[in-house]
């Protein structure tokens, strides 16, 4: 497995992807994304920002992430969280329904300890809708604590579980 920064060239396949995940998310009821997000603009601001991970395998895309720095505003609903600590934040994390299982969202997960650790932040938050459960147990494996459940203003009428992770 290869974990790389993506580039504009990698926007047409993690759509391919994402089109592939969407269908199985929503199958579960799990309903944080759709046909409208994530989309080719937020992918490619992603890249041009040079936040956005791919992971290949034999060459292949596999999986996604966006790793940002910033928190979501929403994240003050979880006491005790500062949201003006610094903090890297995970986001838009899938992987190619037929090469799950095979660790490739924990080693773009780890991807974002890498991150954190070259600019010197000890903290990882990040969030999932609250029926995805499969990727809040994979949250719990990798030694991510629960913090709450929020609402995104980007996302009305849903609910999210968040998450931190303390590299100290």
């Amino acid at each position: 497995m290869n974990i790389r920064l993506a580039t504009l060239q990698d926007i047409e396949p993690i759509m391919q992807l994402v089109k592939q995940v969407v269908p199985i998310m929503q199958a579960t009821g799990n309903l944080q994304w759709d046909d409208t997000y994530p989309n080719a603009e937020v992918y490619t601001g992603d890249v041009k920002a040079g936040q956005l991970w791919v992971a290949e395998v034999d060459g292949k895309l596999a999986g996604v992430i966006a790793i940002v720095d910033g928190q979501e505003p929403e994240y003050a609903q979880v006491s005790g969280w500062d949201i003006t600590e610094p903090a890297v934040v995970a986001h838009r994390l899938a992987v190619s329904p037929i090469m799950q299982g095979k660790g490739i969202a924990a080693a773009l997960l780890h991807q974002c300890e890498v991150v954190a650790a070259q600019r010197n932040v000890e903290l990882i938050r990040l969030d999932t809708n609250t029926v995805n459960r499969p990727m809040q147990n994979l949250f719990l494996k990798l030694g991510y604590n629960l913090g709450g459940e929020i609402t995104l203003n980007k996302r009305p009428g849903l609910r999210f579980m968040a998450f931190e992770k303390r590299l100290v």
